[in-house]
C-alpha cells in the first residue's frame, strides 16, 4: 500500500524529470519538510523499523539495522542528517576524491525503467575532501556514517596514493569507516587498481602515509566484472593487507545483463540488471573467506527477499541506491519489516545468524 502511494503520487512526477533533477528536487523537498518544525519527526516515525532482532555488529561497529545507503547517492555529505532519520542503519557518502570534481558531461545517468535499472557516467562529481569536511563537521552523527574514498581524474596513478590519503585524512574523524573506491568504471584506469600489485601498492601506500594504520576500519569496494578466480586473489590480498571488509559490488559494464530493447549508454549498470551477479559475487567471496572479512553487499535490492538473498549469500551488511529510486522512500522499512518477521517465523533471535546460511534456509 505505501508503495503504491509513492507510485501514484510522486514517482509520476519525479520520473518526468531527468534523473539528476529529481534527485535534486528530492533534496530540496526534504530541506523543506526539515524546516517545518516537528514534520521530519512524523516522517522518522513513518519510514523507520526498529527491532533488535536486527542489530548486527560488524567491524567493531554497531548497527542499528543491516541496510545501508550506497554511495552515490549522497555525493557531498548533505544528505545525510535526512537519510539518517529515514530508516537507514547505515549511510555511505561519497565517493569523495582529494580534489573537487564537476563529473562528466551531462545527461550521464539514464533510467531503464523496463529494466528496473539505471546506467550511471556520472565521473566522481563531488565537492573534494576539503569542501566535503565542512559540510560534515557540523552534522549530528546519529548512525553510522561511511566514507567512500576514489581519485581524481586528474591526478595520475603514481600520485593516487596522496590523493585517496587527503580524502580519508580529512573525513576519517567525522567517519565510522572507509571504502578505497577502485572499482568505478567511470575515471579512466580506477580498475587498473584491481590488479593484484597495483592494488597492493595503493592500499599499503595510502597507510603509510596515515602514519602506519587505517583511523578507522578500512574496506575495498570491487567490481563485478571480475572474474570468480580473479576475486579470490583480490580477497587474499584484502587479507594480506589487513582490510577489514569489502564491499560487492559496485556496477557492471557487461551489457549482456541489461535487458532491453533500447540503446545502452555507456556507463556503470545498476538495479535488477546487476543483482544476480553481485549476489553471485558475495556468495563465491563468503565461501572463499569464511568469516574472516565482513561483506557489505550491494547490487539490485528491490525488496526484503532480495535484501534476505543477500545475507544469506554472506552479507553481513546491504546496501541499495537504485531501488531507492524506483522504490521509494518506504522501501527501508519494508525492507527490515519483512526481515524481521522472517526472523520470527524461522525463531532466529539475531540477523547476523543468517549471514552465509542459504543451505539452511530456502532461498526467497
Amino acid at each position: 500500500m505505501k508503495n503504491y502511494l509513492y507510485d501514484i503520487t510522486l514517482k509520476p512526477f519525479f520520473f518526468k524529470l531527468s534523473p539528476e533533477d529529481a534527485h535534486d528536487l528530492s533534496k530540496n523537498l526534504l530541506s523543506f519538510a526539515d524546516a517545518m518544525p516537528g514534520v521530519f519527526s512524523i516522517l522518522q516515525e513513518m519510514f523507520t523499523y526498529r527491532s533488535k532482532r536486527l542489530e548486527v555488529n560488524a567491524f567493531g561497529i554497531q548497527f542499528p539495522n543491516p541496510l545501508g545507503m550506497a554511495a552515490g547517492f549522497d555525493k557531498t555529505g548533505e544528505l545525510y542528517p535526512f537519510l539518517a532519520r529515514l530508516g537507514f542503519g547505515h549511510v555511505e557518502v561519497g565517493t569523495i576524491t582529494g580534489e573537487e570534481q564537476p563529473g562528466n558531461p551531462k545527461p550521464r545517468l539514464f533510467r531503464y525503467e523496463e529494466a528496473e535499472s539505471l546506467v550511471n557516467r556520472m565521473g566522481f562529481n563531488n565537492p573534494g575532501a576539503l569542501k566535503a569536511k565542512k559540510t560534515i563537521v557540523s552534522q549530528k552523527k546519529t548512525i553510522p556514517r561511511g566514507i567512500n574514498a576514489g581519485k581524481t581524474k586528474l591526478v595520475e596513478p603514481e600520485h593516487a596514493v596522496f590523493d585517496y590519503t587527503k580524502t580519508i585524512s580529512e573525513l576519517a574523524p567525522l567517519s565510522d569507516y572507509g571504502v578505497i573506491n577502485i572499482s568505478s568504471p567511470n575515471t579512466p584506469g580506477l580498475r587498473d587498481f584491481q590488479e593484484l600489485g597495483a592494488m597492493k601498492e595503493l592500499v599499503e601506500g595510502i597507510r603509510k602515509e596515515l602514519g602506519g594504520e587505517f583511523p578507522i576500519p578500512m574496506l575495498i569496494k570491487f567490481a563485478p566484472d571480475l572474474e570468480e578466480d580473479q576475486l579470490r586473489v583480490l580477497l587474499d590480498a584484502a587479507l594480506e593487507l589487513r582490510l577489514d571488509g569489502v564491499i560487492l559490488t559496485n556496477t557492471t559494464i557487461d551489457k549482456a545483463k541489461l535487458q532491453t530493447k533500447r540503446q545502452i549508454e555507456t556507463g556503470g549498470i545498476s538495479g535488477k540488471a546487476l543483482k544476480d551477479l553481485s549476489t553471485q559475487r558475495i556468495r563465491t567471496a563468503y565461501e572463499h573467506l569464511q568469516g574472516r572479512l565482513p561483506i557489505i553487499g550491494v547490487g539490485g535490492i528491490f525488496s526484503g527477499e532480495d535484501a534476505l538473498e543477500k545475507i544469506l549469500a554472506g552479507a553481513s551488511l546491504v546496501q541499495i541506491y537504485t531501488g531507492y529510486i524506483y522504490k521509494g522512500p518506504f522501501l527501508p522499512f519494508q525492507i527490515l519489516e519483512y526481515l524481521d518477521k522472517f526472523l520470527q517465523k524461522n525463531k532466529v533471535d539475531k540477523i547476523e545468524r543468517l549471514v552465509g546460511m542459504e543451505k539452511n534456509f530456502m532461498r526467497n
